[in-house]
Parts: structure tokens; sequence; C-alpha cells
């Protein structure tokens, strides 16, 4: 009885210790990135370069609520003359998935010019993306779309290559998705803050992981 009032007592502690972790790592990214976030284009810098973070596509290449609200945001931001050209990054592992270019095609659809996309099929994660727009692509200095609960992660890993990015929500609705998402989102910041202390490189450096 008293081994099983111990297993009990040291699983509630290391619970408590999960939770807590979570939570601090989930604040400590909020807090390094709270005023590179931006919601009103009129408070928005004016970057190069306007990142647009993958998301979920059909098999038909329609794009999901949240990615169409990533990129029908960064239209408007090009629009508004914040940004002159457009980096489209996501995962295109495999000729069945490819969620780069349904997004060039909806820019195009949409009248940008596909001389203003470079298009990054290897974003695997967002750190790949973060860092493969700073090392491959050059960027140094741009503004990243996606939903809110996603830009702390992205800014930090950004920041943590001494990129100069900025964020801008996407958010347009509320998703249907959207508490499954924001509870990942709580282990995804475990997994980039453990990729930034190991200055983890991409999978892969070149234009397509093939």
């Amino acid at each position: 009885m008293r081994r099983l009032k111990k297993i009990i007592l040291f699983s509630v502690i290391g619970l408590v210790l999960i939770i807590f972790t979570v939570l601090g790592v989930e604040a400590t990214f909020k807090r390094h990135t709270q005023n590179k976030i931006f919601s009103e284009i009129s408070s928005l810098p004016k970057t190069e370069t306007v990142i647009i973070l993958g998301a979920s596509v059909h098999a038909d290449g329609k794009l999901s609520p949240i990615l169409k609200d990533r990129v029908d945001t960064a239209i408007k931001l090009y629009e508004q003359g914040k940004v002159e050209n457009f980096l489209v990054t996501g995962d295109h592992r495999s000729d069945d998935y490819n969620e780069v270019d349904a997004m060039v095609n909806y820019l195009k659809k949409n009248g940008i010019d596909g001389d203003l996309i470079q298009a990054d099929h290897a974003g695997l994660d967002t750190y790949d993306s973060m860092y493969r727009a700073g090392k491959l692509f050059e960027i140094d200095n741009a503004v990243v779309v996606t939903q809110a609960f996603h830009l702390p992660r992205a800014l930090f890993i950004a920041s943590n290559l001494d990129l100069n990015y900025y964020g801008y929500t996407a958010d347009q609705r509320a998703y249907q998705t959207e508490y499954r998402l924001k509870q990942r989102e709580k282990l995804a910041n475990i997994k980039a803050l453990w990729e930034v202390l190991l200055k983890k490189k991409p999978q892969t450096m070149q234009a397509r992981l093939q």
C-alpha cells in the first residue's frame, strides 16, 4: 500500500512538473515575441517579404480555411503596400500532397504576379521553414503570416536564428479544429525550444526533399 502511494505521489509530481514546463515555455515564447506581433495593418512596419507558413490542403488542391486565411492576409498586406514579394513554405514531401503549389496557384488566381512568388517545397515544419527562409532564401527582413496561436513559436525560432521577422495575425474566423491545434501547439513549443537549443539543421537544404 505504501509503495502504491509513492507511485501515485511521484506520478502526480511528474504530471505537475510537465504542466508547469509546458505552460512556462508557452509564456516565455509569448513574452519574447509580443512586441513583434501585429494585428492592425497600419501599425505593421514595412518589410520586403511576407512569409506564408503552410497548412493542410484538400486532395483537390483547395486550401483549408486556416491556410486560405493566411494567404488572403498576405495578399492584403501586399495590396496595402506593406510587402513587396512572397515566400510560400510548406510540405511537399510527396507528389500526392503539395501545400506549396496550392498556395502559389491561389496567389496567381488572385492577381499576384508569379515573378513575385518564391516557393519553398521543403518547409516540413515551422523550424525548417524559418531556417530555410533565412539561410537558403537569404531573407533577413520579413513578416510571417499565420494564426495568432502559431506566431509566438515561429517568431521565437526566427529570433534565435538572428532573423529580423515580424508577425501578422491571419485569424479571420473561428476554426473547427482550433482547440485541438492550440493544444498541439503547446507540445510543438517544447519541440521548438529543443530545436533552438540544439541549433538543429533542417531535414534538407535542397530545393525539395526527395
